[in-house]
């Protein structure tokens, strides 16, 4: 078992920042990631996806990502970013490390399990984020319909559904994008719990800060963070509005149950489906921390900033309202800093006999 201060778990764009500042702090720290390789959450998407067509990937502190080639797969492009980071940085990253849980440990610290090992932390940075738990809404008859069903975490390519008649469930922007290249290549039917609201204009930042704000005081009270879309609105581009025109994002309200052959509605009307697409998003990835009892009577977990109410040793980035791509640099940014003064009283004890590189 080692000893070190801080434990990052995750290595996207979160862990990574965090990282960074954790190097330059001088508290003694390793990253733990269940990948393969570098990229985070982002190598894991789908191909079409390039990196001109996906959200703004954020310049990592220290680094920028340049002017890559926009046409290309942005699974690709973020990987060989990430990875020339950690590079440059000399980040201590070990992959692949499945952590299963975190405890009280001895001391005060935290006990991490993986099945790489266990440390014990004084301090824990999580940066888990939310693709290993995409959301499947349960709606009855789900387990009866013969075609096929699947996640937008398992999709990858508009040609897998050549020919068939897709229903798209969700509101959010994944659930547009895919609607709009799907119905390249098949027919769609899009539905979703609440009227989509389609946002004109540059999204400024006196709008960023009034969006952040209301995603803090949900995490603040203990509540699941909202989702992105619910606080922003959809972009109108000109591919939405020109999918709006040719009648591909005429929205539905959500079916009332699942058959066989694809979906009903209590007065009656049904429509026939080849398989289901749930575009319903992700929770936060947080079930190693079960044992520490930080969920709120709410279902979330109190959170002021990054730090954990209940429990200062835990910051969560990429988290709530840090769960953007510069929201995660300046949270793993802040996670350091008091984490930094926590430790700090401490650190001028006597090193221990053992020939680890963070106090024990």
């Amino acid at each position: 078992m080692d000893v070190i201060d801080v434990v990052v778990i995750g290595a996207g764009q979160a862990g990574l920042s965090s990282a960074y500042f954790l190097r330059r702090s001088g508290l003694g720290f390793v990253v733990l990631d269940h990948n393969e390789g570098p990229g985070g959450a982002w190598r894991h998407r789908w191909p079409s996806l390039t990196l001109g067509r996906a959200h703004r990937v954020h310049d990592l502190p220290g680094m920028p990502l340049g002017e890559p080639d926009t046409t290309r797969p942005s699974a690709e492009v973020v990987a060989e970013y990430f990875g020339a980071y950690e590079r440059e940085f000399g980040l201590d990253v070990r992959r692949p490390v499945h952590v299963h849980r975190v405890a009280e440990g001895g001391g005060g610290r935290l006990r991490v399990e993986s099945d790489a090992g266990t440390w014990e932390a004084r301090g824990l940075i999580n940066a888990t984020g939310t693709w290993d738990r995409p959301f499947w809404p349960y709606y009855p008859g789900r387990e009866t319909f013969r075609g096929r069903q699947l996640h937008t975490a398992g999709y990858r390519s508009k040609e897998e559904f050549a020919g068939e008649h897709v229903v798209v469930v969700g509101g959010g922007a994944s659930a547009v994008q895919l609607l709009l290249e799907i119905a390249e290549v098949a027919t769609t039917t899009w539905v979703t719990r609440r009227e989509p609201v389609f946002r004109e204009g540059p999204f400024d930042e006196s709008a960023g800060r009034a969006s952040v704000a209301l995603v803090e005081d949900r995490v603040r009270r203990g509540l699941p963070p909202a989702s992105v879309v619910s606080v922003t609105g959809l972009a109108l581009t000109p591919e939405v509005r020109a999918g709006i025109e040719a009648g591909i994002l005429r929205r539905l309200p959500m079916f009332d149950r699942v058959t066989p052959y694809g979906v009903a509605w209590a007065d009656g009307r049904e429509i026939a489906a080849d398989a289901i697409l749930w575009a319903t998003g992700f929770r936060p990835a947080l079930d190693h921390l079960a044992p520490l009892g930080l969920r709120a009577p709410g279902g979330g977990i109190r959170v002021e900033g990054t730090r954990v109410v209940d429990d200062p040793r835990v910051h969560l980035v990429g988290y709530g309202p840090s769960a953007s791509t510069i929201g995660a640099n300046r949270a793993g940014r802040a996670a350091v800093r008091e984490l930094r003064a926590l430790l700090a009283p401490v650190r001028s004890a006597p090193a221990p006999a053992r020939g680890v590189s963070a106090l024990a």
